[in-house]
């Protein structure tokens, strides 16, 4: 075949792709734009991964969670894992964690894809050419986004900001990374809960480790989506990633994350110049005052100037509009750019560790991980502990390390046990184990299609939130592949400790991920492939990855 004109393709790649979404429209619109792709099955993605961003309901009890809807009759088969609304950052990992396992372990490459960007007719083609002359060193390859303008009008501010990620530097609205690359790096920063710096940073952190960066072939479309009139106030809260950006990489964080120059000194000079201007009219000193409101006035005005001057002209369509918005805007986004900095900074003063930062709480399965199982137990006279527990969770109690529990408990949602009951058990557990941090227990079946009956991530969310930790800090042990993909969705390690009942394809898949999930044949073994708090380094491939697996 040829590559849209880029020439025949010598080495095809396996490649799959991950699309974070929040359910917008344009989701179906892009993954309809990839079925169109004129290629044969060998040169589709062996796999799709939408990871479903959608913020998860914390405080719900069963909330019935909406599928997000999908073209039918797709040529490539598509799964998709639910977030829980952390970030893209944390979609993605989710994503590509969640592919690794359901490709294989000798998928090459991973595609990432925003939901609102749409490929055209020959994307696929460019995109193996770009993959297949990529060299052993390259661990990342850039597409060339096209970002349409108006033909009738000079852009808007908005618009223009958007064009902007068409010269942007490693941009994932597409980007393929090699599986490696990813890997050696731990993947995206999830406290980054912003898109664009991310971006940045990852890109950073994969040449630092010794690949290189290019842009390929292939064209993606990203068009200007809608946006409500303060959206380029609502942008700013960015500049709390920025404070991140500079806590981790110095005060040259723009130069080698190449993110481009800012405004945050002249945004600074505005809001000094307006804080100068109350504090001398408080303080009497009227002329001191007049001074400084003629400096916040001329630095406001040079902004707005600067803004207008590139957009529409007096005559064009939506000329009027967008000078007001720009003028009400510039008059305040000084002030909520100090302060989304200030609070980035005052976050990260005492610096920023290395990602992913170590393990701070240690959740657990209960049947078949903390007790043997007992289907659908009702009775705490049957809770015998599993060899070696009590140890396990005593050292980490000493190390000060959070300990909890995360139960799926379906027999509840099925007349067979009561909740009282399952109450009972718990406490059982905690009487022949020890005092837990924290219990989460989801009561539903699987037609409820709750956010916490794992494999979905509320229970790990829920926990981590009830630690004071972040998902990221901590680690979940559990016995099948439903453990593991619910804390990878979460954002949580993982660690897979197989009994009797974990399926074959369970323990394969996370062999297949090449470091990215860890297996231990106990649980003292599981803990010590973790990073806790307190040890220095981090265990490679950190962060887990989705494997198939049923739950009680």
């Amino acid at each position: 075949m040829t590559a849209g004109g880029a020439g025949p393709v010598a080495d095809r790649a396996r490649y799959g792709i991950v699309i974070p979404s929040i359910g917008r429209p344009s989701l179906q619109v892009l993954l309809a734009a990839l079925a169109r792709q004129p290629v044969g099955e060998p040169d589709r993605p062996v796999l799709v991964v939408v990871a479903d961003d959608r913020r998860a309901p914390l405080d719900a009890a069963a909330a019935r969670v909406p599928e997000l809807t999908l073209p039918a009759d797709l040529p490539f088969p598509v799964t998709v894992v639910r977030t829980g609304g952390r970030g893209p950052a944390a979609a993605r990992n989710a994503g590509w964690r969640t592919l690794l396992a359901g490709a294989g372990a000798d998928l090459e490459w991973i595609v990432f894809l925003d939901d609102d960007v749409t490929v055209p007719d020959d994307w696929t083609g460019h995109l193996l050419a770009d993959l297949a002359g990529a060299a052993p060193t390259v661990g990342g390859v850039q597409s060339r986004l096209d970002v349409p303008l108006p033909p009738d009008r000079r852009p808007t501010d908005w618009e223009r900001n958007t064009a902007a990620l068409a010269v942007g530097r490693w941009i994932t609205a597409d980007m393929a990374y090699r599986r490696d690359a990813l890997v050696a790096v731990h993947g995206f920063d999830e406290r980054f809960p912003r898109a664009f710096r991310e971006d940045a940073d990852i890109a950073f952190r994969v040449q630092r480790a010794g690949w290189t960066l290019t842009r390929g072939t292939r064209t993606t479309v990203h068009p200007v989506r809608p946006a409500p009139d303060g959206i380029s106030l609502r942008t700013q809260a960015g500049n709390a990633d920025d404070a991140l950006l500079a806590a981790m990489h110095g005060r040259r964080w723009r130069e080698v994350t190449e993110s481009g120059p800012g405004r945050t000194a002249w945004h600074l000079a505005t809001a000094g110049a307006a804080a100068a201007a109350v504090g001398a009219a408080s303080a009497g000193r009227s002329r001191l005052a007049a001074v400084a409101a003629a400096g916040w006035a001329a630095l406001t005005v040079d902004f707005a100037r600067r803004r207008i001057a590139p957009g529409p002209r007096p005559g064009q369509p939506g000329w009027a509009a967008e000078w007001r918005r720009m003028a009400w805007t510039s008059a305040v986004i000084p002030f909520a750019a100090v302060r989304h900095r200030a609070v980035g900074a005052w976050r990260h003063r005492r610096g920023v560790a290395a990602w992913p930062p170590p393990v701070r709480a240690v959740l657990f399965d209960r049947d078949g991980t903390l007790v043997h199982d007992v289907p659908y137990n009702g009775d705490p006279e049957q809770v015998r502990v599993v060899d070696g527990a009590c140890a396990v969770l005593d050292d980490l109690r000493r190390r000060g390390i959070a300990v909890g529990m995360v139960s799926n408990q379906s027999g509840v949602a099925r007349g067979l046990i009561t909740a009282d009951q399952v109450s009972a058990v718990n406490t059982r557990v905690q009487q022949d184990l020890g005092p837990l941090d924290t219990v989460q227990v989801c009561p539903h079946g699987p037609d409820d299609r709750c956010w916490c009956r794992k494999p979905e991530p509320l229970m790990v969310l829920r926990a981590a939130a009830a630690l004071g930790v972040t998902p990221a800090e901590c680690a979940l042990i559990g016995d099948i592949g439903a453990d593991v993909q619910a804390a990878v969705a979460a954002g949580a390690r993982a660690v897979l400790v197989p009994t009797a009942v974990t399926r074959t394809e369970e323990i394969d898949a996370a062999r297949g991920a090449a470091g990215a999930v860890h297996t231990a044949p106990d649980l003292a073994t599981a803990v010590l492939l973790l990073a806790l708090h307190g040890e220095s380094g981090a265990v490679p491939g950190s962060g887990g990855v989705a494997v198939a697996g049923s739950a009680a």
